[in-house]
């Protein structure tokens, strides 16, 4: 019951090695879309990834068209704090993409614009909040799903 967890340019390491060791945890496949805020050998993403870095299924891509070239087939969800429906609404289903934007912006306008009907969020209860952390999203979205799949 493998997901994907695509982060499209993320920013922060910390929050990709955090990711990193999640995808391990769950059996999921991590994608990362570049640009990236970092190098992918900072000892920061390495930290919070500790030693499981080197057991964690990644993909790496070029940029957001190569990826969307390379997984044209693919079903694919994407979360976003501009979402109408709520992630437990997710139709969870084996190797489903979990698309996932940046820290600082979340995902471009171009792709919540052609994705509206696909468009996922998790709903925060504060108005004083305008997103979670992404490795805590993640981590809601993921084991939200693989509660469904079992």
């Amino acid at each position: 019951m493998p997901l994907n967890i695509v982060l499209i340019e993320p920013e922060i390491p910390n929050n990709t090695g955090n990711i990193g060791r999640l995808t391990l945890a769950s059996g999921s496949t991590l994608h990362l879309v570049k640009p990236f805020g970092f190098e992918i050998d900072d000892t920061r993403l390495k930290r919070a990834g500790l030693d499981y870095w080197k057991h964690v299924s990644i993909i790496y891509y070029e940029n957001i068209e190569e990826f969307f070239k390379k997984n044209k087939n693919a079903n694919m969800v994407f979360l976003s704090s501009h979402g109408t429906k709520n992630h437990w609404d997710i139709p969870f289903e084996d190797n489903l993409f979990l698309i996932f934007g940046k820290e600082s912006v979340g995902l471009p306008k171009s792709i919540i614009d052609e994705h509206s009907n696909k468009l996922y969020k998790i709903p925060l209860y504060s108005e004083h909040v305008r997103s979670l952390n992404l490795a805590n999203a993640v981590g809601i979205v993921v084991y939200e799903g693989l509660k469904q799949l079992q």
